[in-house]
């Protein structure tokens, strides 16, 4: 993708180098904003699993998003990208545990996973299909969509969440306030201003969940009957099965993940100023695909960079790859130990979908910044506007629309993010550029003497 030089409001840079403690506080707080725990449950019930089996389920997950931000954030992008399990490939992943097993998922995962390695290196065709097939239009359009199309989940889970609906706007509103209030005094420039900014979302929480034990919302049952410590194993639900419908089908899902991800990459891009180079890009794919084998080979799910996450760097202003490799420890750690990563589980809905709604706010705004540049005649709008409309068509479509349609069919068109992105991408390839057209038509004319 071509970008111009960007000017971003960091407090702490991508490289700058901060202590531990800081590092580690800092970290924490994109743990605790991550609902990364909300897919491995859907697909727990979808697969019927058992208590115990729904719990390690959760806990391999946690232990793969580590592994896989470590991975991502030191070796490949290396920039502060948070991995965590992909909402794309739920409905894929519960058709093939339904028919086939538990086995045949992991075999299903594998594959497509090295495939996607393999398309950063050796091949090195990623980075040039990025930017034969993504300008800054598309780029921009795509950031957009990932925030667009999350706001409703945010607003919906407040809406669905267990107890009163009042008292679950209530602390929603409480949590939002306090992150906007936060981010409003970072601007001031001072200590406070700085330490408010920072420690925005961990505020933001505590303040939330502090509200919510007011109507009863926090209730740590769940904590008390985990285990402390419980060692993740390979293959925890049984050795692979490998069936080739199933790795097909996960193979397409896999460059649907890859969109979806690359849309988060632009967004860390536009935040903290950093050039997605092709050999960035090459690495990130690699990044991508270990990241999804390695979580694969532990009983996880497909890893895909979090836009809320991405969308916390600018609510923070912190772009440190410390802290963002301190997350991937810590979430390793709850990976490690049952009783905290049932302690996360803990937080009410309200508090982090109220500051999830904020976050996608964020990510909206960026992707405006990206194609501010561009010229919106009527092409460009057509880019923007379509995948838009598709995109909130998506969301707004009934669940009940896609029963009977083909197991693709219904996988492609439950995520509006998939749906907005590859419209993007068709759309840039399909309508003439004629600008563009006539500026290479002048520069292959002959000058006259």
């Amino acid at each position: 993708m071509e970008q111009q030089s960007q000017s971003t409001e960091l407090v702490v840079g991508v490289d700058d180098k901060i202590n531990p403690v800081k590092a580690f506080v800092l970290g924490l707080q994109h743990v605790l904003a991550m609902d990364l725990y909300i897919a491995p449950i859907i697909i727990a019930g979808m697969l019927a699993l058992s208590a115990a089996d729904t719990a390690f389920f959760i806990q391999m997950c946690f232990f793969g998003a580590g592994i896989a931000t470590l991975i991502q954030t030191g070796f490949g992008l290396r920039l502060p990208v948070v991995q965590g399990p992909s909402y794309v490939p739920i409905g894929a992943i519960g058709a093939i545990g339904g028919k086939l097993g538990m086995g045949a998922i992991t075999g299903a995962l594998l594959p497509g996973a090295l495939i996607i390695a393999l398309l950063g290196y050796p091949l090195k065709w990623f980075a040039k299909s990025v930017h034969r097939f993504i300008p800054p239009l598309v780029g921009g359009t795509v950031i957009m969509i990932v925030g667009i199309s999350l706001m409703p989940v945010a607003m919906g889970s407040i809406y669905r969440a267990e107890g009163a609906l009042g008292n679950n706007l209530i602390v929603a509103l409480v949590s939002a306030g306090v992150l906007i209030v936060c981010m409003l005094l970072g601007n001031k420039g001072n200590g406070l201003g700085t330490a408010s900014r920072l420690l925005s979302v961990l505020v933001a929480i505590v303040a939330g969940t502090f509200t919510a034990s007011f109507f009863g919302g926090v209730e740590f049952t769940a904590v008390q009957e985990a285990d402390w410590f419980s060692i993740p194993t390979v293959f925890p639900f049984g050795a692979p099965v490998f069936d080739w419908g199933a790795i097909f089908t996960m193979v397409l899902i896999y460059f649907i993940i890859l969109i979806e991800t690359t849309g988060t990459w632009f967004v860390v891009s536009t935040v903290t100023g950093k050039e997605l180079t092709n050999e960035r890009l090459n690495r990130a794919a690699v990044g991508e695909g270990i990241g999804c084998f390695t979580a694969a080979l532990f009983g996880g799910t497909p890893m895909t960079g979090y836009s809320s996450n991405a969308g916390l760097i600018a609510v923070t202003g912190v772009g440190s790859r410390i802290a963002i490799m301190a997350s991937g420890v810590i979430l390793m750690a709850l990976g490690l130990m049952p009783k905290l990563s049932a302690l996360i589980t803990c937080i009410p809905e309200p508090v982090i979908n109220g500051i999830f709604g904020v976050v996608c706010v964020a990510i909206f705004v960026n992707g405006m910044k990206v194609i501010q540049l561009v010229k919106l005649n009527e092409r460009a709008m057509m880019i923007i506007g379509v995948p838009i409309l598709l995109t909130m068509a998506i969301v707004v479509l009934p669940a009940e629309a896609l029963q009977s349609a083909p197991s693709f069919v219904s996988y492609f068109f439950s995520s509006g993010i998939t749906v907005g992105a590859v419209a993007a991408l068709l759309l840039n390839v399909l309508i003439p550029n004629k600008e563009k057209a006539a500026a290479a038509q002048n520069q292959d004319q002959p000058r006259s003497a």
